[in-house]
Order: structure tokens, then C-alpha cells, then sequence
């Protein structure tokens, strides 16, 4: 019901070419998604109208990616496609064309999302970063649907890199699935907690002055540690902070990066906004913790799928991958070890999309079942 062909080589045609013979024939197909890395973005149009051609398969997703996955490979900095057309009926989905303003988010073709009997539809997305109000077109999308939203955040310098049947881009497009059309998805967590839970007593913005009624600077040299505390030069792209998610019975958290440690004047700088009351912790990436929240994550998902599992779609942060991991192909060989011969396709994203929210050094995997 899912079949994927994926491909690199000198160049995009020789890419789609190896794609389209290794592309198993899939006649009852009505859905394609697509992903390439961004040295393929420019020739997406071209890229479009050969899948549309030789599948027959006129209805497609898909985005350039800093870098893309599929059945236990990765792509970065190479000519690469990777393809999955899917047995789903047509009148199970709606593909979204592109949203690049917020009072441009309307409802009025009565989407597939309309009769919520089954439950939330799942939301895929691709939202071009360089949109200033891409995250509250996001809020927009989860508010007006109701869906339970997946996907990422792109960056190319193509600016238009993004397909919803057509190449777009500029802002946010994607595809909605009726409740019908049954998935499971989890995330996996690429930074692992040091210290406690704390209280931001003293903050301005997206300064933290106070934690717990204690200066700032100082509960965080006794989280992370004498050796750091001494060096905090070596904190850098190390050590992030999390703020957790109010009501989560899982311990879930939001990763964002420590823009700055200034021990002068007694202040945290963090890539989010705080506000009085709000909790956060530090946290700091882990290969071995990465590696083994990955595998039980996949693990947890491929037992609430049970034996159905058709196919996946798997969306990693971009500071993940070989950035992360270290060899070629890790991070994917440890989903397909778990998982099998699953039909997954993906890409590396600069923010990934789970629940309705965005969270930062992530793998979030969806099962179809």
C-alpha cells in the first residue's frame, strides 16, 4: 500500500532517475509525498511534473530539506530524492495550498475536516521559516482544524521549495487527513535534563534574572557543574534550556537555545519568551540518551501500532543526523532496526512540529496504520 524509492547522485536527473526505476509499481496510489535536499530545490518543478508523469499519480506533498531521510539512509549536501506514493483515497485528504498571512486563513471549501466523528485529523505541514508570522499561521491552522498537527520548519535558499500539488512557498502549506485514515506518532528527545525543575521568580522578556528567589547565574553553575561553571565559554551549543509542558503526564519538555550567560549583570538570555512563574530546566545533548530515547521511542510507537504498520514519515532536527549521532545513516539505521522494512520517508528540519507545538533537537515519527 506504501512504496518508497529513494536515490543521490552527481546530479537531479540522474536522482529521479534512479527513484523512478526503483519505485515499485503502486497502481491504486492516490497520494505522493516528496522530500529532496536543497541542492535539488531550484529543479522541484521539473522534479513534480516527472512524478506526475511516470507514476500517474496527480496529487503530491513534499518540501526541500537542509537534509532528507528514507529506510535507513540520510542525505546532506548531495544531490538527493526520496519518494513514498500511498494507497490512501482521495477523498481522505486535502492537500493545503500555501499560507503566508494569517488573515489569509480560511475554511471555506469544506475540507476533509469538516465531521469530526473519528476524532482530530492529523495535520502534516511545511512552514518556510522566513516568514515572520509563520508561527501564529501555525496556531491559526491548529485552532480552525481541530488536528493533531506534525511537521516542520524549512529553510532554502529557493524560495519557492515547498509542494502542495503545485512547487510554493513563502509560507505554510501541507496536507490534512480525515480521522478515518489512522496513525500513531511519538517524539524522541535529542537533550537529556541535568539539574531540577525551576521556578523563574525574575525575568524581562527573554531574560531569566531569578530562579527559585536565587540569582540566576548561580543556580545554573550548580546545575551544570564545577567544570563547566569554571569555563562557561565551553557551554556553548552544549548546554540548552527546556521549558516543560504544563499538563504533560510524560515529562515532555521544549528545548530552546541559551543565547547568552552574562555573570556581569546576573542574566540568562533564551531563545523564547518567559514570564513570571513559568518553570524551566537545563538540559545538555546526549549521544548514548539520544540513542536510547530514539530506539524506545520507536519501539513504543511500532507496539501501539501493532501488526498494520503501512508506512512513515519521520521529521528530525537538522542538528541531529551525523551533526548529532556521529556516523552516516545513524540516526535511521536505529528506526529501521526497530521498525523493519517500514516504508519511512523525511527530512531534517530547522523546527519540528508534534502536538501543536514546536520543539527544537527532536525526531518525530508517524506511523500509518
Amino acid at each position: 500500500m506504501f512504496q518508497v524509492a529513494h536515490a543521490q547522485n552527481t546530479d537531479w536527473e540522474s536522482a529521479l532517475d534512479d527513484c523512478l526505476r526503483e519505485l515499485a509499481p503502486n497502481p491504486q496510489a492516490r497520494l505522493g509525498f516528496v522530500y529532496v535536499t536543497d541542492i535539488v530545490a531550484l529543479h522541484l518543478s521539473d522534479v513534480l511534473k516527472a512524478l506526475k508523469d511516470e507514476t500517474g499519480i496527480d496529487q503530491w506533498v513534499g518540501s526541500a530539506g537542509l537534509g532528507i531521510c528514507a529506510m535507513g539512509h540520510e542525505y546532506f549536501d548531495v544531490s538527493a530524492i526520496a519518494v513514498m506514493t500511498a494507497d490512501i483515497p482521495e477523498e481522505a485528504f486535502d492537500i493545503m495550498p500555501t499560507i503566508d498571512a494569517v488573515d489569509l486563513l480560511e475554511y471555506d471549501n469544506e475540507p476533509v475536516n469538516d465531521n469530526y466523528l473519528g476524532g482530530p485529523p492529523l495535520v502534516l505541514l511545511h512552514a518556510d521559516c522566513t516568514n515572520s508570522e509563520v508561527l501564529d499561521i501555525i496556531d491559526d491552522i491548529a485552532n480552525e482544524s481541530g488536528g493533531y498537527l506534525i511537521g516542520g520548519l524549512t529553510t532554502c535558499a529557493t524560495p519557492k521549495h515547498h509542494i502542495a500539488n503545485e512547487v510554493t512557498g513563502g509560507g505554510v502549506s501541507g496536507i490534512i487527513f480525515n480521522p478515518k485514515i489512522q496513525v500513531t506518532t511519538a517524539l524522541s528527545q535529542g537533550c537529556r535534563p541535568i539539574g531540577e525543575v525551576h521556578e523563574i521568580t525574575e525575568c524581562s522578556e527573554n531574560f531569566v534574572i531569578g530562579l527559585d528567589g536565587r540569582g540566576v547565574i548561580e543556580v545554573f553553575q550548580e546545575d551544570i557543574g564545577d567544570v563547566l561553571a569554571r569555563d562557561l565559554q565551553k557551554v556553548a551549543g552544549y548546554i540548552h534550556v527546556a521549558l516543560p509542558v504544563v499538563g504533560s503526564d510524560t515529562g515532555d519538555y521544549i528545548v530552546r537555545n541559551l543565547i547568552g550567560v552574562d555573570t556581569d549583570e546576573g542574566v540568562l538570555a533564551i531563545a523564547a519568551p518567559v514570564e513570571h512563574g513559568d518553570h524551566l530546566m537545563f538540559v545538555s545533548r546526549d549521544v548514548n540518551a539520544a540513542e536510547q530515547d530514539l530506539a524506545k521511542m520507536v519501539a513504543g510507537l511500532k507496539h501501539r501500532s501493532g501488526n498494520s504498520i503501512k508506512g512513515g514519515l519521520y521529521i528530525s532536527c537538522v542538528a541531529r543526523g551525523p551533526h548529532m549521532f556521529g556516523e552516516d545513516n545513524a540516526e535511521m539505521q536505529i528506526v529501521q532496526s526497530v521498525l523493519g522494512d517500514v516504508p519511512v520517508i523525511g527530512m531534517y528540519a530547522n523546527g519540528e512540529i508534534s502536538n501543536n507545538r514546536l520543539y527544537s533537537y527532536t525526531g518525530v515519527l508517524t506511523l500509518f496504520t
